[in-house]
């Protein structure tokens, strides 16, 4: 279950890297294709580094920090928060480009649909975020079955078409035989495009970090497991990145970042069929079954890829809210034990990019790999310091308090993790350069631009909560003990709302306890003191006057009197409020009481205590009525103030049963 939960992205990248490359290399024309080996084979050696260093790392931090600890613990708090920004980056373009890639690749499948490309986009993220909302357990039983299938159809396809190869008798993919519009380059523009192809052949390694990122989630024992999930991982995609490369130079597939370029191409009346689509009809034939079980196994396993963002994402989150870096929200778990604020945040946002960049694969490869570079490099670099760290803690020891022999083994371990690790962050702070100079100007800017800004918000939020710790720790200048007790009760009209407040109040036994009315008009001043009088209510009524139509600031003014005149009482304000069953009656009432007591709230020494008054409508939410059943109601008994601690069958009394 780790495969489809953890490694989908990896696996099903290969479904475009292979693309992205052939397709950058074909810009210099058909003889550009010949580099495509030497590329593929600089990924694939990339790839392999790249999963030994993560295997290092996973038994090195295994509380599923992944890049961020290391780089927060090992190079400290801001090359942390970039690793971290970019990985939430990362995260968003993982989901975008997965769910564009297989919508393209449905599209090969059914041109008819290319005209709703951006709203089955948005629906698929819409269906991940809510099979993710159901928890993890649900979505790994959800996504193993496609991710298996893909693995296996794509594997049978590429055994055919080899075999078919060697017998002599090579698939040939339906665009072979176009030429291409090739651009006049000079020897610079040479290596700049083989080396943007090499960046976009990179693609391949997306989703690397998500195990890491994600050990938490791994049941015992944890490292083994993740060692183990991130090793067949790293074979399958190289064995599948590798496969499809091949079959694809093998077929003469030509697929064109501009289809116009293919000359013979129709270009206005026909969409560009994904690579792996020609390479399926290529290999099975075009409309056979084996062409739409690849084809529907392809889209399924590139949609459900985004299910790793939406693992990592929520983890890695939680994470920084714990570090005090990001919102208190992003660590707090739904019913289902997943951190669904998370999910619900990347889902909206991964949307917002689709929709801007009308999930267009081609224009947001161009914004991928860096962020999840940028976290490998400083992962890397934080590995070598805690390599270096951990030999210089061995050299500090007595060889006589500990067995030579055990010394050694562990010397040669964290020599075996550096050497790894050096070699880790040479090769992906290499790729990084290339990356960021071949892709710059082609919208990776953007990612540029959107890193240094999260991670200056990370540090900021950090701030505030490291100040508001400050300024709520305890410490010897705390005096307990105030002079008086207050209660107030708000009162508008005098219904039974109000005689539910002034039950609750005078069950608290305050040492004081006032009725307070802002006129605002008199003569609905003098109906409430008539009312008053002639139900007995149990305590005194003051009104004060608001000819300005105020209401919180002659209660706070009434409230500082008080306290001159009979010391540093604390006052508790009794509101009361409704409580509705459908949305739209909120609407119906004017909230007033929310409004009084968030401006109450400001006053030191004052505590707000909302009085809930349940509408029949709530039933709807409590499964209950708020008042008594005609025929139930204690008719004749006048109303008589609690001169003691209230129970539940007489205080219901006053809302029904």
């Amino acid at each position: 279950m780790a495969l489809p939960i953890f490694a989908s992205d990896a696996l099903s990248s290969v479904a475009y890297a292979p693309q992205e490359l052939l397709m950058i290399l074909l810009v210099g024309g058909t003889a550009f294709l010949a580099f495509s080996p030497w590329v593929a084979a600089a990924v694939i050696v990339l790839l392999v580094v790249v999963v030994l260093s993560y295997r290092q790392l996973v038994k090195a931090y295994p509380s599923g920090g992944g890049d961020y600890e290391v780089a927060r613990t090992n190079l400290g708090e801001v090359p942390g928060v970039v690793v971290a920004a970019a990985l939430l980056v990362d995260y968003v373009l993982t989901v975008a480009v997965s769910v564009a890639s297989g919508v393209d690749n449905i599209i090969s499948a059914i041109p008819s649909l290319d005209p709703v490309r951006v709203e089955l986009a948005v629906g698929f993220v819409v269906l991940v975020v809510i099979v993710n909302l159901r928890g993890v357990r649900e979505a790994s039983r959800a996504f193993a079955i496609p991710t298996y299938v893909f693995i296996g159809s794509v594997g049978v396809m590429i055994v055919v078409g080899l075999v078919r190869w060697a017998l002599g008798d090579p698939p040939v993919a339906s665009s072979a035989g176009f030429a291409v519009q090739a651009d006049d380059l000079t020897q610079v523009a040479v290596i700049l495009l083989v080396l943007r192809a090499f960046s976009s052949g990179c693609s391949a390694l997306t989703g690397v970090e998500a195990v890491s990122n994600g050990i938490q989630a791994f049941r015992r024992p944890k490292i083994r497991n993740a060692q183990t999930t991130l090793t067949l991982m790293g074979t399958i995609a190289i064995l599948l990145f590798a496969g499809l490369t091949t079959i694809a130079l093998v077929s003469g597939v030509h697929y064109a970042e501009n289809p116009c370029h293919l000359v013979g191409f129709d270009c206005e009346s026909l969409v560009q069929p994904s690579l792996m689509a020609q390479v399926a009809a290529a290999t099975f034939g075009a409309g056979s079954i084996p062409f739409f079980i690849v084809q529907a196994a392809t889209a399924c396993v590139l949609l459900l890829a985004a299910n790793t963002a939406f693992n990592g994402f929520p983890l890695l989150g939680s994470v920084l809210a714990r570090d005090g870096y990001a919102p208190k929200a992003l660590n707090t778990r739904g019913d289902r034990l997943v951190y669904s604020n998370g999910m619900i945040i990347l889902g909206i946002v991964a949307i917002a990019v689709l929709v801007v960049y009308q999930a267009n694969l081609t224009n947001l490869i161009q914004l991928y790999i860096i962020g999840v570079f940028v976290s490998f490099s400083l992962g890397q670099i934080g590995m070598i310091r805690h390599w270096l760290r951990g030999l210089g803690q061995i050299r500090g020891f007595s060889k006589a308090a500990r067995a030579e022999e055990a010394v050694r083994a562990e010397t040669f371990a964290l020599r075996k993790g550096l050497v790894i690790n050096s070699i880790g962050a040479t090769l992906t702070v290499l790729v990084l350069v290339i990356v960021t100079i071949t892709k710059f100007t082609h919208g990776a800017w953007l990612v540029f631009l959107a890193i240094p800004i999260i991670a200056t918000l990370m540090i900021g939020v950090n701030r505030y909560y490291r100040d508001v710790e400050h300024e709520i720790a305890m410490d010897d200048r705390t005096r307990f003990g105030s002079t008086g007790d207050l209660a107030l009760i708000l009162v508008n009209r005098l219904q039974k709302p109000v005689a539910k407040a002034i039950d609750y109040a005078l069950a608290a036994k305050h040492d004081k306890t006032l009725a307070i009315h802002v006129s605002v008009t008199k003569s609905d001043t003098d109906a409430l003191q008539r009312e008053w009088k002639e139900h007995g209510m149990p305590v005194p009524l003051a009104i004060i006057d608001s000819p300005y139509r105020y209401y919180a600031q002659p209660i706070a003014e009434f409230i500082t009197q008080y306290r001159e005149k009979h010391g540093a009482s604390v006052v508790t304000v009794y509101l009361p409020q409704y409580i509705v069953g459908h949305w739209w009656e909120t609407l119906l009432h004017n909230r007033r009481a929310r409004r009084i007591a968030q401006q109450l709230m400001l006053i030191h020494g004052v505590t707000i205590t909302l009085v809930p008054w349940l509408l029949d409508s709530s039933e709807l939410i409590y499964g209950r009525r708020s008042r008594p059943l005609p025929g139930q109601e204690r008719a004749g008994q006048p109303f008589e103030p609690a001169t003691g601690p209230v129970s539940i069958t007489e205080r219901s009394s006053l809302e029904g049963p």
